[in-house]
């Protein structure tokens, strides 16, 4: 069979969304880094965005169609304000990400994204740690297992960073015992999880959406939520408006439960005895305005 490939122009001249760079990058604490290494569609018609991908992939159309730009930002803030995600998962991006291991723990929990990670089998890890500033060294929240808040006292912050200096030591040994041929794959184990790692990580934007409205939340782990801070920059110049309509329905919007709306409608406490559901309306209640 004879199959005859048809090279078709664009109706527009196009224009490269990174502007011809071949990454862009913001650091993270000392050694981290995030960058954008690609975009999916990389060009785009001149005078627009790649939110325009969201709005053929939802028309199902080939072309820019006749739909003016305003029509278009109308589309795609329906779309995500309704949760027609389809449409965008049509754009995908490809970040070079650095990281200490204990972040790189939490972030893989998001599992739709295609990964390739350095590896500590075949290679000798660098002699990069993360080490916060005494500052930033907190106390376990009393409501909130997973996480801290306030800083501790000065005098265990310094104990702490004494015991991190400790673990890092471990790496000059990790060394001496991988050139005296202890495989690379069990010599690892002897360092801490704040040493640095590194992958490839590309994932759709929908996606990518769903994992910032989790690690920009204010629960999120602090250093986390720095790498996820940093994401949104990077892809906000690409799509600003898929962005814009994120900022306004999901990440500064709060959700309401059927019993919070109940307890709304009504003027009236919420219908539970549960005491972690009734203090989380006490904060949504904080953050409409309703009390002081």
């Amino acid at each position: 069979m004879n199959l005859q490939v048809q090279k078709v122009e664009p109706e527009t001249p196009l224009v490269d969304v990174m502007d011809g760079a071949s990454r862009w990058q913001i650091p993270i604490h000392e050694h981290g880094f995030i960058a954008l290494v690609d975009s999916m569609p990389r060009l785009v018609p001149e005078g627009q965005t790649a939110d325009q991908a969201i709005v053929q992939a939802a028309r199902v159309s080939y072309g820019a169609g006749t739909k003016k730009v305003n029509e278009d930002r109308g589309l795609v803030r329906y779309l995500l304000r309704h949760r027609h995600t389809t449409p965008f998962e049509m754009i995908e991006f490809k970040f070079h990400i650095s990281m200490p291991i204990f972040i790189a723990r939490q972030w893989i929990r998001h599992r739709t994204a295609n990964v390739n990670e350095y590896s500590a089998r075949y290679s000798i890890l660098p002699d990069r740690f993360y080490r916060p500033s005494i500052d930033n060294i907190r106390k376990q929240s009393t409501t909130n297992r997973q996480g801290g808040d306030e800083p501790v006292e000065v005098g265990t912050a310094e104990q702490f960073l004494e015991l991190l200096a400790k673990a890092e030591s471990n790496y000059q040994e990790y060394l001496n015992l991988s050139e005296k041929g202890v495989a690379r794959e069990l010599a690892r184990s002897v360092l801490p999880v704040n040493v640095y790692t590194e992958w490839y990580w590309k994932c759709d934007l929908h996606n990518i959406l769903h994992f910032l409205s989790l690690r920009m939340d204010p629960h999120a782990q602090i250093e986390i939520r720095e790498y996820a801070v940093a994401m949104f920059e990077l892809i906000k110049p690409i799509v600003p408006i898929a962005c814009e309509a994120f900022e306004d329905y999901r990440l500064n919007a709060v959700y309401l439960t059927g019993l919070e709306v109940d307890a709304l409608r009504n003027n009236k406490p919420l219908d539970t005895t549960n005491k972690r559901e009734n203090n989380e309306w006490e904060a949504k209640k904080k953050q409409l305005g309703l009390v002081d």
